[in-house]
Parts: structure tokens; C-alpha cells; sequence
């Protein structure tokens, strides 16, 4: 039996069975055989129905706002909005561009031929999808998916399962055939299985990185795509040219929002050293200002972490990093899975909250003398996600982005992904490109047609 425990309370909240061999084997079956229609499904039809599901879960954004709250803690304050917000945003831009990004692709003609490039879908996709942001990150892959002809598995993490079955019934009251999207509740060992099965042709994942290496071990027998989006230790650099209080504002925002469980949240800032002192007065006192507590009433901006124990990853990253010389500005608050924030000045790269995925509300902070020392300590990682720089100057800003070993480089926000912007990492950070219409490339395959007249 799946179990989900809310950190809320750490009562059992959601209990569902795991899906059987049968079940599975069925499912798998019926996918194959819907999607076989769904892809002749004129494309404007299909466009049309995701539209109305994207309403649809506008519409009961404020009861899977609540009930996400009770799945994975973040204040219900927040929570209605990653659906009325990025959810749509996302979904709305992929349906806008779905056309041309579909469309085939012309090449130059030669007397008695027709020569073109269509793009066809793939299959079944399954997507595998995380708790910290479990509509956000699972509708970049479902949404192209589905809108360029492919069938759809969704496999969502055992914390957050009643989002998957959201999903089905969004879909479902949207209209989408049966059997081109189905859920599936499943161990460790039935995804592995899953996704070895010769009915998956694509692997959309989003977790750890020793899951994404888990995912692809499981698909190296087979020649199929795995889009892998996995850790980070998003960067940041004040220079000394910042708008000061802007940086500050924004950058804890980036580090503390959703109890810092975020991919792309900052990790770590490197502030240059004529800001420095007024940059870390300033963040303290902002973080001084979240309250922490109950995320169900309104009032609180800081709700507990998913799981105890990943609080205490956190406390024990903190408490390590305090005993190497580290200094820890605000007092410890919270208990079980609820944590205040933290933040942490006197770091280097020889502490493991500097260069560990934290995946909490902490961030270090480091003073440097110029742009060179800023880049190569944001390079100092094994991740490769996004990177955050902050200055008055844009030429200055493209630049040092060159340099930045990174799928996305800001300059004055962060922890953002636009959706007509191609959403990828490097290194650890995993690999594989959403959104944009690039995002399409790796949900089709290229089918060449080159017609002789007779």
C-alpha cells in the first residue's frame, strides 16, 4: 500500500494501492492502442481539448491548492497559485506555439520532387514526476506530449499522488479519448520495469541525480530518449553595480520560497565586496520577517519541509558548516518538518552547504573581489542549472553569462522558468531541453518524405 504522510500534522493523508502486474500490463496495452488514434486527431482538435483542460484546473485551482498544501507543506497562501500562474502560463504558451512548432518543415524544392520533413510522434511517453512541484514540473512533458499525438503515463511521486489523479480528471472532463493518458501508483522496481518496457518511447524524469541514473541504466538496452532534469546549486552574483535592494528582495525570495525545495532555487550568493556587508544586514532582516508555522492559515510564509527527515539534512548541513567556521545569523526555529530559515555567511567551498545540494531554506553567502572570482566559484559545482547575476549592465551580464557553465542565465530574477525560453541543464543538472518549441523536438521524431513525380 502507497502511503503519503503529511508534513503537516505527519498523519497518513492519502492511501492508495500500488498498481498490480496486471494493471500495468493492461494500462500499457490500451496506451499504445489509443494513442495509435489520438495521433490522426487533427492537431486543432487536440489543441482545443488541452485548452479546456488548462481551464479546468483553473477553475479548481482552489481545492488542489488545499489539498496540495496537506500532500507536501507549502503555505495554502502560495499553493493555488502554481496552477492559476506557472501552471497555465506553461500550458497556454505550449498550446499557442504547438502549430508552428508541429509543423512541417519545408526544404528547398528541385523540379519533379516534393521534398519535406514532418514530425511525428513518438508514442507513449512516461513521465515521471516530483513532489516539490508536482503540476509545475510534470506539465512541461504531459502538455507537449499529449498536444503533438503522444499517449501519456504518469507515474507522480508517492508523496503527491492525488495530483495524478487530477490530472485524469481535468483530462477526462476536457474530453481526451480514454486510454491516451493514464496513472499509475508504482514501486521502485515496477518503473524500472516500466520504463524497459518495449511500449515506452520516451522517458520524461524529473528527481534526483542517482534517480536519473537509475533511469538510465533502466533504458540503455533499449535506443530511446530519457529527458532527465535533476539537481542543482543554482548560483548567484551581486556586482557592484546592483540595484541593492532589489537583489536582496529577490534573491531570499529565491533562496527561502517553498522552504527552498526547489531545483532552480539560489543556493548560494557571491556579492561583491563594496556590497557585501549591506547586502547580508539586509537579507537577514528580510528573513527575520517569515513566519513559520501551520501552512494552512494564512498568515504563515514558511510551512514545514516534505519529511522530517529532510529537515534534518538540512539542520545537520547547517550544523556541519557552523563547525567549520561558518556563521548562522538567525536562531533555530522548528521542529519535526518545520525549519526556519537560515543564513549563513563566513562559508567556502570546503563546506557541503556550499557545494551539496541543500534543497532547504539556507543559503550561504561569500564576499568576492571581482567578476573573475564570482564565475569561478558559481563553475565550482558539479550541477549546472541556472545562474543568477545582478547588475546594471546588460553587455556586463551577456558576457559573464558566456562564461557561466549553465542551462540558464538571469539577469535581476531568478528561480523562474519562461516558457519561450528552452528549460535545460548541464552536468549533474541532467539533460534534454522543455519548453519553448524546442520542447517539441524531443516528444516527435523527424520522418523525411522525398516524392518523385511519376
Amino acid at each position: 500500500m502507497q502511503r503519503t504522510y503529511s508534513p503537516v500534522d505527519g498523519r497518513c493523508y492519502v492511501e492508495r494501492p500500488y498498481s498490480t502486474e496486471d494493471e500495468i500490463e493492461g494500462i500499457l496495452t490500451r496506451s499504445c492502442r489509443a494513442q495509435n488514434a489520438w495521433r490522426l486527431t487533427p492537431l486543432a482538435e487536440r489543441i482545443a481539448i488541452l485548452r479546456r483542460f488548462v481551464s479546468w484546473m483553473e477553475e479548481h485551482a482552489q481545492p488542489l491548492g488545499e489539498e496540495l498544501t496537506w500532500q507536501m507543506g507549502r503555505p495554502i497562501r502560495y499553493t493555488p497559485f502554481e496552477i492559476l500562474r506557472g501552471f497555465a502560463e506553461r500550458s497556454r504558451y505550449m498550446l499557442d506555439v504547438a502549430p508552428a512548432a508541429l509543423a512541417d518543415i519545408a526544404v528547398p524544392q528541385s523540379a519533379g520532387f516534393t521534398r519535406f520533413i514532418r514530425r511525428e510522434s513518438l508514442g507513449v511517453v512516461f513521465t515521471v514526476a516530483p513532489w516539490n512541484y508536482p503540476y509545475l514540473t510534470s506539465v512541461n512533458s504531459i502538455v507537449p506530449a499529449l498536444v503533438a499525438g503522444n499517449a501519456v503515463l504518469l507515474k507522480h511521486s508517492a508523496q503527491t499522488p492525488l495530483c495524478a489523479e487530477r490530472y485524469a480528471e481535468g483530462l477526462k472532463a476536457a474530453g481526451l479519448p480514454d486510454g491516451v493518458f493514464h496513472h499509475l501508483n508504482l514501486k521502485h522496481e515496477q518503473v524500472m520495469r516500466v520504463i524497459a518496457d518495449p511500449r515506452i518511447d520516451f522517458v520524461a524524469f524529473t528527481g534526483s541525480v542517482s534517480g536519473g541514473h537509475a533511469v538510465q541504466q533502466a533504458a540503455s538496452s533499449r535506443f530511446i530518449g530519457t529527458a532527465l532534469e535533476l539537481g542543482g546549486k543554482d548560483p548567484a552574483y551581486v556586482r557592484s553595480d546592483a540595484d541593492l535592494a532589489h537583489a536582496v528582495e529577490n534573491l531570499v525570495d529565491g533562496a527561502m520560497f517553498n522552504s527552498g525545495q526547489s531545483c532552480c532555487g539560489i543556493e548560494r550568493i557571491y556579492v561583491h565586496q563594496d556590497l557585501y556587508a549591506d547586502f547580508v544586514e539586509q537579507s537577514v532582516a528580510i528573513a527575520k520577517e517569515y513566519v513559520l508555522g501551520n501552512p494552512l492559515e494564512s498568515a504563515t510564509t514558511l510551512g514545514p519541509m516534505v519529511r522530517p527527515a529532510a529537515a534534518d539534512f538540512v539542520r545537520q548541513q547547517i550544523a556541519e558548516a557552523v563547525a567549520q567556521g561558518a556563521y548562522a545569523h538567525l536562531p533555530e526555529q522548528g521542529e519535526d518538518a518545520y525549519l526556519g530559515p537560515q543564513i549563513l555567511t563566513e562559508v567556502n567551498h570546503t563546506m557541503r552547504v556550499m557545494t551539496e545540494e541543500t534543497f532547504g531554506p539556507v543559503v550561504g553567502i561569500m564576499s568576492v573581489a571581482d567578476d573573475d572570482q564570482a564565475v569561478r566559484l558559481m563553475n565550482d559545482s558539479v550541477y549546472g542549472l541556472t545562474a543568477a547575476i545582478w547588475t546594471r549592465d546588460e553587455a556586463a551580464a551577456l558576457a559573464l553569462g558566456d562564461r557561466l557553465e549553465t542551462g540558464t542565465v538571469f539577469m535581476n530574477r531568478c528561480d523562474y522558468l519562461d516558457p519561450a525560453l528552452g528549460w535545460t541543464g548541464i552536468k549533474d543538472s541532467g539533460r534534454g531541453c522543455t519548453l519553448s518549441t524546442l520542447g517539441f523536438d524531443q516528444l516527435t521524431r523527424p520522418k523525411s518524405f522525398h516524392l518523385r513525380s511519376a
